[in-house]
Order: structure tokens, then sequence, then C-alpha cells
């Protein structure tokens, strides 16, 4: 374990890393599993190894608002939160693709908060860059129309997958963007004849 953690935290202490393979547990989950939901108390941080983790808040009527994904060498800041002030969850997380994480209980984390340099940095690190993402997701709705959300949105999503195809369906855009399959329909068709995307059965092909 200790050689794959060095890969993806370069930044981790060797002694760091030592406590997170003696105390730490790893684990697996399939596509489409729920590892968090809204009002559960979180016992456990995560730090991906392998796979993708949607992060998002879900409204009374079932709609979604998408808030970040989890990457490889990246660990959730708001359950983070939860875990040291033993709150409940505000968010769900689900897995967008089949993930391996490691499972980090709530003691070790205040401890290693205070016993090892490059943890207390790498969870600083992690509250500043999603504050600056949740920060660029507030502008966006504040301030923009829902053609330029979309527009964001599937920047935003390539940029986090490191692709220029976005297989989502317009009903799963659209739920994301809390709007409807028809608005989305209807902008995508769009912004193809402005020559930004270009729409195919299985996928949406950015273009610039």
């Amino acid at each position: 374990m200790q050689n794959t953690l060095k890969q993806i935290f370069p930044n981790f202490s060797n002694e760091l890393l030592s406590a997170i393979e003696e105390n730490a547990s790893e684990q697996n989950f399939e596509a489409g599993a729920i590892l968090m939901r809204t009002g559960q108390y979180i016992k456990n941080t995560v730090l991906i190894l392998e796979g993708k983790i949607k992060i998002y808040r879900e409204g009374e009527d079932g709609g979604e608002f998408l808030m970040y994904y989890l990457h490889p060498g990246q660990a959730c800041a708001i359950s983070m939160i939860c875990t040291a002030k033993s709150e409940k969850s505000q968010i769900m997380a689900k897995v967008v693709e089949d993930v391996s994480v490691i499972m980090i209980p709530l003691p070790l984390m205040e401890k290693w908060m205070m016993e090892h340099r490059s943890w207390y940095e790498f969870v600083i690190e992690t509250y500043r860059n999603r504050f600056e993402e949740i920060l660029e997701i507030v502008d966006n709705i504040a301030f923009r129309s829902t053609d330029e959300r979309l527009e964001f949105y599937l920047k935003r999503h390539s940029k986090a997958c490191g692709c220029t195809e976005v297989k989502l369906s317009h009903q799963e855009i659209a739920t994301e963007l809390n709007t409807s399959r028809e608005v989305v329909s209807r902008l995508l068709k769009k912004m193809e004849q402005r020559g930004l995307v270009k729409l195919n059965r299985n996928h949406i092909a950015l273009l610039k």
C-alpha cells in the first residue's frame, strides 16, 4: 500500500505513509454506490486512490446540485469538517467510476493534524481548493444565465475528467443543473449550431 500511496500522495512524509498503512484500511466500491448520505454521521474521511466520486446536495424533491468531483490524490473537505466536529453530513457522495479509497477513522485524523506536518498541509490545501471551487459555483449560479451555466458545467466536467467527451445524458445534466431535460436539449442544440459542441448518440464532444 505504501508504494501506491507515495505515488498518488507524493507530499506525504514517510512517517505519515507508515501510519496510514498501519492504521487505515483500503476499500473498494462499485459505480452507483452511495458512500455518504445527508443526515448521516461521518466516522471516517477518505483518500481517493482510484476512480471518481460525485459530491452533491440532494433537494427535498429528489433533485441534485453538483458540488464537485473527487479524483485520485484528493479527499472530501466537507466530510473532513463533519468528521472533525462529529456533525451530520449535509451532502451526498456517490461513486461515479469504480473507486478504491483509504478509510481514515476520526481519532486518527485529529491525531495526525498534530503529529504530521504533511497531513496538516494536505488538509488545509484540501479546504482551500474546495472553498475556491464552491465560490466559482456560487458565482456561476448567481451571475450567469442558464446557457452560460450549461457551458460552464460542460467545461468543468471536461476539466475534471481530463477529456473532451462528456458521457452524460441530457437528463443527468438537467438534474445536476436543476433544470429540465427539454431546456438542456434546446441549449445544447444551440451550442452545436455555434460550433461549441458536437452532439453524438452517447456523448457530447466539446470542440472549444
